[in-house]
């Protein structure tokens, strides 16, 4: 496997081989992922492996339930009083038994190479090996060198970023700093991730926006109280290290209204009537309030546009937010983000790291966009987008442009913990390869290559994100 997604043609598989050794073994930061805090906070040992590596990743289970097998039988939770499964084997077992609908999927590439590198399995997976498998990886969950906080040890993790809401109390964060894990500069930090106090379509937004008040004494019943909330929270989560906020919202639309206007739309929304074009006026708005916040206090400002959410509403009613529902569409940036780029572009105090899941928009828009503007850098390939072939198109895309200095490094945005170490390094080697085919075309000295390998494992997402400590940095 040493020469995994290198290519065929010698020359350039050689020199992909050596940029690729350049970096294995270099830190891995994760400025931006969904892995629970509570998982290092408490240190537990993980549990079944069903528990750890199925039930929770949605990549799995939505590939599942596109052939009918519904999410209960897989142990996601549900809410609607259908039985769910709990026993690890059997559900191990019904996932062994539909393998081959993973065939030639990231899916497949991430837990084949994380049984092999994370828990040394040298069994494939196969419906005849599931009880196999399962007990191996069961038995290595109980040793003390698999418990989370050493895993993150074994895994070379210098930082790791989580996503919080502003409701978090961050009891968790806090427990990390005590044991010298959080804070500033610490190992695992949180991130401001705003949109259930933003986006009046959430479910109860307006009780997501008193109780904000509350718990940081504002007066959020008016508007000039609901961002005087929204500063204080920033400063409790840069005091728990956060080095960014992240918005996921439907469209990447900015707007700049003034403060009567945001006003009359935040009264609309307490009352209960605003409609949806209300709701995105309001978001599109307060991208721009968060631009001005960033500039204030330093985040780097996270920009997730491009899903509808719970697409699949079935899936929705029975097992909530976040299991697989939501779907991809076409996103405007040009336009959508004009008028925020209008007032703070230019402005090198800002960092906007952009995403999309409408890689059509690569060359037409994000790459000239980044190669424009000073507060702007391409996020990395996302969601539905972080395959390796995904991963190989953005730098075919985005390369002529906006070079690889506009771009933000690679983020793993996973829940699945064991599957950090294995996205990283699959990351790596689509680098590897695209430099190296650079340097057989002539286009790239091999000197040159390797500094900008190092610089996109390690250097930038670390510089970008201000995990080096220097806001100006």
């Amino acid at each position: 496997m040493s020469d995994l997604l290198f290519g065929t043609e010698a020359r350039a598989r050689d020199i992909a081989r050596e940029l690729h050794t350049l970096v294995q073994d270099l830190p891995l930061i994760c400025p931006h992922g969904h892995v629970d805090p509570g998982i290092l906070a408490d240190d537990v040992p993980f549990p079944d492996p069903a528990q750890l590596l199925i039930v929770p990743d949605h990549y799995v289970t939505r590939m599942l339930l596109s052939q009918g097998i519904a999410p209960a039988r897989l142990g996601v939770p549900g809410r609607t009083g259908e039985p769910v499964e709990t026993d690890g084997r059997r559900i191990w077992r019904l996932f062994a038994d539909n393998w081959h609908l993973f065939r030639g999927t990231p899916s497949r590439l991430w837990l084949e190479r994380t049984f092999e590198t994370v828990f040394g399995l040298g069994t494939p997976l196969r419906p005849g090996t599931a009880d196999e498998v399962y007990d191996a990886i069961a038995a290595r969950l109980a040793e003390p060198a698999f418990r989370p906080r050493a895993l993150f040890e074994t895994f070379g993790i210098e930082v790791l970023a989580t996503t919080e809401s502003p409701l978090d109390d961050l009891s968790r964060h806090a427990k990390l700093a005590a044991d010298g894990w959080g804070g500033p500069g610490g190992r695992v930090i949180t991130t401001f991730r705003p949109d259930n106090v933003v986006d009046m379509e959430f479910a109860g937004w307006a009780g997501a926006v008193e109780r904000l008040g509350e718990i940081t004494g504002a007066d959020t019943g008016g508007y000039d109280g609901y961002l005087d909330a929204l500063r204080t929270q920033r400063q409790a989560f840069i005091a728990a290290g956060a080095t960014s906020s992240d918005h996921g919202h439907p469209t990447a639309r900015t707007v700049a209204l003034s403060p009567a206007e945001a006003a009359e739309l935040y009264s609309r929304g307490l009352l209960g009537t605003a409609t949806a074009a209300d709701a995105e006026q309001f978001r599109a708005h307060m991208l721009l309030e968060f631009a001005r916040m960033s500039i204030d206090d330093g985040l780097v400002m996270q920009l997730h546009p491009g899903s509808v959410r719970n697409h699949n509403r079935w899936l929705y009613e029975a097992h909530g937010r976040d299991v697989g529902g939501d779907i991809p569409q076409a996103t405007d940036y040009v336009h959508a983000l004009a008028p925020l780029l209008d007032a703070h572009g230019n402005d090198p105090r800002l960092r906007v790291v952009l995403y999309t899941l409408d890689e059509y928009t690569y060359t037409r828009e994000l790459a000239p966009l980044a190669g424009g503007y000073a507060a702007l850098y391409l996020g990395a390939p996302w969601w539905f987008l972080d395959s390796p072939d995904g991963l190989r198109r953005f730098r075919e895309a985005v390369t002529d442009t906006a070079g690889f200095y506009n771009t933000a490094g690679f983020v793993d945005d996973t829940r699945a913990f064991c599957s950090i170490p294995v996205r990283h390094d699959i990351a790596r080697r689509v680098d590897a390869g695209y430099l190296a085919d650079l340097v057989t075309q002539g286009r790239l000295p091999f000197d040159e290559a390797a500094e900008t390998i190092a610089d996109l494992a390690y250097r930038l997402p670390k510089k970008i994100f201000r995990l080096d400590g220097g806001r100006d940095s």
